[in-house]
């Protein structure tokens, strides 16, 4: 069953299936951020809407409708010749969810709503039915006051009627039972409200947790219509790419006076090394560029022992650092920055968080990071972004010396050297990146996964090895990794993270065994499908007809199969087999952002203003 989502730039949302049926304790109509943007709350779980035609009650439910995405999503239904027009929407900003309800009828009817709501951490189910809800009117609204949580919920309707239900419903999620987590859960239908009909009009009903209540929903509808037609204006793009971008609208969230970014829909917060992989797909390749900046500045702040933060816990709020890789994306990221904006004011701003990093690698930092005498990065295993973890068990723990963070080192090294250059500083990274270089290709006899174990793995982790800008493997090297890779990995929805032939290699995320045995072990990661793309063109050196087949060949089927209803949603990862079924999140931001980003600089060669300069060798200032 797929699912739509929209999102209100904290790091709430509103989502459901395309019935507009809950199969997730993480569906609902109204999921706030309480803390932008973590600390998800869910208040409203669905609204139920019957149609009174004469004596019949009609529950539209029952009925198929067809989905429209059109800046927002919408439903279209035909019931005895009166059209109903449903569609959802939020207020950027805020913690407030609306549904435009356009009814087209010759006759008089009645429409009635029933919200059902809850009063929960998205994360967790209501068990017992001891939750309490205080139900107030006042003029058009409904106060509502849970019982658990020092916040009131209002419903926003005009000239309707209503009675108090309090009437408890279990909900049984479907996808959580197939994930083997917390599926049985109990919400309450708070009210029965009607609003007579006598023509045709449209209304709203506005779900809310702010304080402030003089809502005008309609013109928040156009306000909202015209901030996503400004972000396709400010990207300017092909207009087949526009959904894509709209997409990648979702996760760019609002964190106190600054930025960052949802790692994935429903259950993900902001991310460190998801947040900094993403970045140019969502920010740069669009010309969000302050928002690019705020991003980078924001996750300076949290750099501690040359480290940044893996994730920002959703309960609390709290950092935690468990990431080899997030450091190095993060010079990594600087840099693209730099080759669209020429930025150098905030390149001496961050300056010191870059030194640091590479300080904190050469001399040893937490969980085992350092650098060996081998010039290598060596750490503890879990740390890459193959990072999942059964209790004390590791399924990929990939410890030691990694094969992209080695790759990762190498290149930031050489942005550093070009850096120094720029701002006329010492140079003290370009004779490192030559050990790391030579050391790398002494060892590198075969293609390996993790280096100095001689794992023999083949995971598509090699492809950074050639995707990134400063590579340290010569021609022949590259070629025979993309196209290894192509043989072995490549699939319409991504790459594999593990071969067919391996005998951990799991084809389905869900079976007879822990799904995370398979998240690593075979599932596919759209995101990957971005460095591959990048890597099979760069080999190609770019020619029309290579990036002709690229987009061919490995976009426009996945495009196909998503069909023109499509949001610009994708989902986290892909069973490994055929008919490759969509799992995890429902939509990613590094699925999102790899795929536009590949499209834009890598297919359509639409490059960033100061590329050339930032390439060069020798800067001259």
């Amino acid at each position: 069953m797929r699912e739509w989502i929209v999102t209100n730039g904290l790091g709430g949302y509103s989502s459901l299936t395309y019935r507009n049926t809950n199969t997730r304790k993480f569906h609902g109509l109204l999921i706030a951020s309480l803390n932008p943007p973590t600390e998800r709350w869910v208040f409203v779980s669905n609204i139920i809407d019957k149609i009174k035609i004469s004596d019949k009650i009609l529950n539209l439910n029952n009925y198929k409708s067809s989905f429209k995405f059109d800046y927002f999503p919408s439903f279209c239904y035909d019931i005895e010749d009166i059209k109903i027009k449903k569609t959802f929407f939020m207020e950027y900003g805020k913690n407030t969810a609306i549904i435009k309800y356009n009814i087209k009828t010759d006759k008089p009817i009645k429409m009635i709503h029933n919200p059902i709501l809850n009063s929960r951490h998205f994360y967790d189910v209501t068990k017992h039915r001891h939750l309490t809800f205080n139900l107030e009117k006042i003029g058009n609204t409904l106060y509502i006051k849970p019982s658990n949580i020092n916040k009131i919920l209002k419903i926003i309707l005009n000239d309707y009627s209503f009675q108090a239900l309090h009437y408890w419903e279990e909900f049984f999620y479907e996808k959580d039972r197939e994930r083997n987590e917390s599926w049985v859960d109990n919400n309450i239908d708070i009210a029965h409200i009607e609003k007579n009909i006598k023509e045709s009009l449209e209304y709203y009903i506005v779900f809310t947790i702010e304080d402030d209540i003089d809502i005008s929903p309609s013109k928040i509808y156009l306000k909202e219509t015209s901030r996503k037609r400004n972000l396709l204006k400010q990207a300017g793009l092909p207009e087949k790419f526009d959904k894509l971008v709209l997409s990648s609208d979702n996760f760019i969230v609002n964190k106190k006076d600054s930025k960052s970014v949802i790692a994935g829909y429903h259950w993900f917060g902001d991310w460190g090394r998801d947040t900094l992989i993403s970045l140019p797909g969502l920010t740069l390749v669009t010309k969000r560029y302050d928002d690019a900046k705020q991003i980078l500045l924001s996750f300076a702040k949290y750099c501690s022992k040359g480290l940044l933060p893996n994730a920002f816990m959703d309960r609390d709020s709290k950092a935690v650092y468990n990431t080899v890789d997030a450091s190095l994306w993060y010079i990594d990221r600087v840099y693209q920055y730099l080759k669209y904006t020429n930025d150098t004011n905030f390149l001496n701003e961050v300056w010191e968080t870059l030194e640091l990093i590479i300080d904190a690698y050469k001399k040893g930092t937490d969980f085992n990071i350092f650098m060996d005498e081998d010039f290598l990065i060596s750490h503890d295993p879990g740390l890459t972004w193959m990072d999942i973890k059964i209790d004390e068990y590791y399924p990929t723990p990939r410890s030691r010396k990694a094969v992209e963070i080695q790759a990762l080192w190498y290149n930031a090294l050489r942005v550093m050297s070009i850096f120094s250059r720029l701002l006329g500083k010492e140079d003290k990274y370009y004779e490192l990146s030559e050990n790391v270089k030579n050391s790398f290709n002494k060892q590198y006899t075969q293609q390996f996964d993790v280096i100095d174990t001689k794992d023999l793995s083949f995971r598509p982790n090699q492809i950074f090895l050639v995707s990134l800008d400063f590579t340290m493997i010569n021609d022949s090297l590259q070629k025979k990794i993309v196209n290894d890779v192509k043989e072995k990995l490549l699939t319409i929805f991504g790459l594999r993270t593990l071969s067919t032939d391996d005998s951990r290699y799991k084809g389905n995320y869900l079976g007879d065994y822990n799904k995370d045995m398979a998240y690593h072990n075979g599932t596919i990661w759209p995101w990957l499908i971005g460095p591959f793309i990048k890597a099979f063109l760069k080999i190609k050196k770019y020619t029309p007809e290579s990036r002709k087949f690229a987009y061919n060949n490995f976009i426009k089927p996945m495009f196909a199969v998503f069909n023109d209803i499509w949001d610009g949603s994708i989902n986290e990862i892909f069973d490994g087999d055929p008919i490759y079924a969509p799992e995890g999140c429902i939509s990613q931001a590094w699925s999102v952002a790899e795929i536009l980003r590949a499209c834009v600089e890598d297919i359509e060669k639409i490059s960033s203003q100061y590329e050339d300069f930032y390439k060069l060798p020798e800067i001259s200032v």
